[in-house]
């Protein structure tokens, strides 16, 4: 028998004022599972994970992690029961050391030998902060404090990580080192990952299931296999086209304008 979902939220809603962001929003998160959330600006995915993880209350609906009611809990409750959020733009503490920064994804916990090899595993994972463990975080560059920031959420032993946007202004070659840390971090230890990703690409072919939100709705849903393949995912997220030749079906870039 499956084992039962780790994260189920059912029709949540949330708003910022007047202004309904999330719009009955439902989706599962397996065990061990990536999966994505894909979206145009605007749509509701980093409202989604702000309500998951505590910064915002919802308006209404339940979401439940590993069987347990958490919506509405405070933000550090929900960490340590397991869950933790890596916000758009790394939110690092400038003036922080490498080293205290991870330490501040420990603060719930007071298992030290626990944390001690966790902070080994992470400087595993990111052998640049082991190098630079000393230096301020407001002193790395964009990526390295992309790489802090995933490196801090391990800190905090998680069965779950949201992820917003982890490749924004990152290099495709920095983008391409990020995801496979993801990965890894996936496969090594089995930790469920909820990702919202600008690089649908990137996203699609890291993922296991995806959800696809518009105007703070689900309007579809599929495994990554799938979506891959259908037409309006082809032509607005990953920027291909349909061009038929003598009823032949092939698929071009789009072209756009400098």
């Amino acid at each position: 028998m499956a084992a039962p979902d780790m994260l189920v939220v059912s029709a949540v809603e949330a708003a910022y004022g007047p202004i309904r962001a999330i719009r009955g929003v439902s989706l599962r998160v397996a065990p061990s599972s990536v999966v994505t959330l894909l979206g145009s600006n605007g749509a509701g995915k980093t409202t989604l994970l702000k309500t998951i993880s505590g910064i915002m209350d919802p308006l209404r609906g339940a979401i439940t992690f590993c069987g347990q009611e958490i919506a509405g809990l405070d933000p550090a409750r929900i960490v340590q029961n397991g869950l933790c959020h890596v916000p758009e733009g790394r939110e690092v503490f400038p003036l922080l050391t490498v080293h205290e920064n991870l330490l501040m994804g420990a603060y719930t916990r007071s298992d030290r030998d626990a944390v001690a090899r966790d902070l080994e595993r992470a400087y595993g994972y990111f052998p640049i902060l082991a190098e630079r463990r000393d230096q301020d975080a407001g002193l790395l560059s964009g990526g390295q404090q992309q790489m802090l920031a995933i490196a801090r959420a391990l800190l905090s032993s998680p069965k779950m990580i949201l992820m917003d946007e982890p490749s924004l202004g990152l290099s495709p070659k920095l983008t391409r080192e990020i995801f496979d840390i993801i990965i890894r971090i996936n496969r090594e230890s089995g930790t469920s990952i909820l990702l919202v990703e600008q690089n649908a690409h990137m996203a699609l072919h890291t993922a296991d299931y995806g959800y696809v939100l518009e105007n703070g709705r689900v309007v579809l849903e599929d495994s990554c296999a799938r979506l891959r393949e259908k037409d309006d995912i082809r032509e607005f997220y990953l920027g291909l086209k349909q061009q038929g030749v003598r009823g032949d079906r092939r698929w071009k870039k789009k072209k756009t304008w400098r």
